[in-house]
């Protein structure tokens, strides 16, 4: 057993850091429900209990996705990715497929002994999930479509949006707020800025068999879409503050971080370097949670105060 804890200790180091990740999903689920509540005009934030097991449960969302691509892209990381911790062992398949199935079970009762209805928002997430590690059933068809295979895959994120949103709404009892069309369609982008931010490298950087949006657009190219879905994000994130009545601080902000942001994305694109791809990769991750603070976790943060 402690042999395994250690496995799976190296495991999650590389493939799912439960710090750093939990830190970025508790803002997540903390940003979801905020905005909720604020678009609903609620006072407050919700109790901590159910905060909390919106927490665990989305944590344990996206470590579900994490094993459901393992298992989906086992060949391929067996064929070009042999550094990987299941390629090269340190953990099997199988022992994420129990983990898996340990988690489910766990999130299932816990879920039933706290707040059962949100089951129905849960399910259609995990129904989701599973539709994707099938590839849709159209495997070959996505593959050689990288657009709609990241779109596809994208949008499990606002389906977990959906269900941690749900902690406020659902379990008042009340109809989703309109505004959330704009919150879901934030976290959609940021997460099409993480995917292409993650994968922008320098030619000498470009595996064989492993994709990456410099290889599929041209090194010139990847960083100029990267910068327009940045962009994208900014314009939804500025509707969700309007639609959220929101003073002119937030515009402020999101106008700042993005010309902040499109600086490495330039350099690199006169200057390939892997310093610059780095720094696409760090911005992508530092606007995605930037944008749960901006919309949801500042301005609650500023009413609880």
């Amino acid at each position: 057993m402690g042999l395994f804890i250690k496995r799976f200790y190296i495991y999650q180091k590389e493939r799912f850091p439960f710090a750093t990740h939990g830190l970025l999903i508790a803002a997540f689920s903390f940003s979801a429900i905020s905005y909720s509540r604020i678009c609903r005009g609620a006072e407050g934030f919700i109790a901590w209990q159910p905060y909390l097991i919106c927490i665990f449960n989305t944590i344990g969302m996206f470590l579900l996705l994490r094993i459901c691509d393992e298992h989906k892209d086992a060949e391929d990381d067996k064929l070009y990715r042999s550094y990987l911790p299941v390629p090269r062992g340190i953990i099997s398949l199988q022992e994420l497929k129990y983990i898996g199935f340990f988690v489910a079970g766990l999130q299932i009762t816990v879920q039933i002994l706290t707040y059962p209805h949100m089951l129905i928002l849960y399910f259609v997430a995990m129904l989701y999930m599973m539709l994707m590690l099938k590839e849709f059933f159209v495997v070959e068809w996505l593959r050689k479509r990288q657009f709609w295979y990241v779109v596809s895959h994208m949008l499990i994120i606002p389906l977990v949006d959906v269900y941690a949103s749900g902690y406020d709404w659902f379990i008042a009892g009340a109809a989703a707020p309109k505004g959330l069309i704009f919150f879901f369609l934030v976290s959609f982008m940021s997460g099409i800025v993480l995917e292409i931010g993650r994968k922008i490298k320098i030619p000498e950087k470009e595996e064989p068999g492993v994709i990456s949006y410099t290889n599929l657009m041209g090194h010139k190219k990847a960083p100029v879409y990267w910068i327009l879905c940045l962009f994208g994000s900014m314009l939804l994130a500025m509707a969700a503050c309007y639609y959220a009545k929101y003073n002119i601080v937030p515009y402020i902000i999101l106008a700042v971080l993005f010309i902040s942001c499109c600086i490495p994305a330039l350099m690199f694109r006169n200057n390939m370097q892997t310093k610059y791809a780095k720094q696409i990769e760090i911005s992508s991750g530092i606007w995605s949670l930037c944008m749960y603070l901006i919309l949801g976790a500042g301005p609650m943060i500023g009413k609880l105060i």
